[in-house]
């Protein structure tokens, strides 16, 4: 089962929040949201995913809560036709988990991981417009270069980009593994037995460029604070710097416009006991915001 990240942090984060409804954009099994609808009786979730499997999983899990759960496959960034279908004006609170859940990682199908051998896809929902196979076999090497050093910040992106174009001349790159084994051909040799895998932010600026992660984080950090009433909160969950650089100064930035208050002056991350527990959380960061009118 999924292990959700920061769990008791994420409920210390709501548990003052006004009675209301919470926005949960990253739904995915439902940790949070289960934690959360327990914790106090007087709050409801709108939850919502890209991950029909996901979804579907959540919406058993917590059928108990009858009315109190409600979930919608739709990207976050989708905020405002959610709340519209659902008729909700204000919210309590927003929650987003920025990570890809270990079962997503964890299926060679989905074609996330350099850890299983799949097939080159990484798309967090059925209605992604491109791939990763698109990606690496179709792109021009000058493109491929920028996603890697922009948002891997890969420093032998070229080097590797245009190992990519030389090898798909020959033949398609048609797995995760194919993949791997040519980034890490692009490492010298003294660099590729260290603890983190050569071709880890390959893959993620990969995963990014497919999902338009970034995109969406900031479309819904604009759109998201008016939804928001006063003394309610928005969490986020980042696993890596783009996006917790992205948080920091949007959080900033509405402080400074007398939006609210910044709550976490430095991210929360997990303790050792959880690190030891669930390895993926090491790099998990909460930062969260709390609302003034609006």
């Amino acid at each position: 089962m999924h292990t959700p990240v920061l769990l008791e942090e994420v409920v210390r984060a709501f548990k003052d929040v006004p009675a209301g409804i919470i926005f949960d954009g990253t739904s995915g099994f439902g940790g949070h949201d289960e934690a959360l609808l327990a914790s106090r009786e007087d709050i409801e979730i709108v939850a919502t995913d890209v991950d029909q499997d996901a979804l579907s999983y959540a919406q058993k899990r917590l059928a108990n809560y009858g009315k109190r759960f409600c979930a919608y496959k739709e990207n976050f960034s989708n905020i405002a036709r959610v709340l519209d279908l659902e008729k909700i004006n204000r919210l309590s609170g927003i929650l987003l988990d920025l990570g890809v859940s270990s079962l997503q990682f964890d299926n060679a199908e989905k074609g996330f991981s350099f850890m299983h051998d799949g097939p080159l896809r990484m798309t967090m929902g059925d209605n992604t417009p491109i791939d990763a196979y698109q990606v690496v076999n179709e792109w021009e090497e000058e493109s491929i270069e920028s996603i890697l050093r922009g948002y891997g910040e890969e420093r032998f992106a070229r080097k590797i980009a245009h190992a990519i174009v030389e090898a798909r001349e020959v033949a398609p790159i048609k797995t995760t593994f194919e993949l791997r084994d040519l980034v890490i051909g692009c490492y010298p040799s003294f660099m590729r037995k260290g603890r983190i895998n050569p071709a880890t932010k390959t893959f993620q600026a990969i995963r990014i460029a497919v999902n338009d992660e970034l995109g969406v984080l900031n479309r819904i950090l604009v759109e998201a604070p008016r939804f928001v009433i006063q003394d309610g909160v928005i969490a986020i969950i980042s696993f890596h710097s783009l996006e917790d650089r992205i948080v920091k100064h949007a959080f900033r930035s509405l402080a400074d416009g007398g939006k609210g208050e910044i709550i976490t002056k430095r991210p929360i991350v997990a303790t050792e006991e959880e690190i030891m527990a669930n390895s993926r959380s090491r790099s998990a960061k909460l930062r969260i915001f709390k609302l003034h009118a609006y």
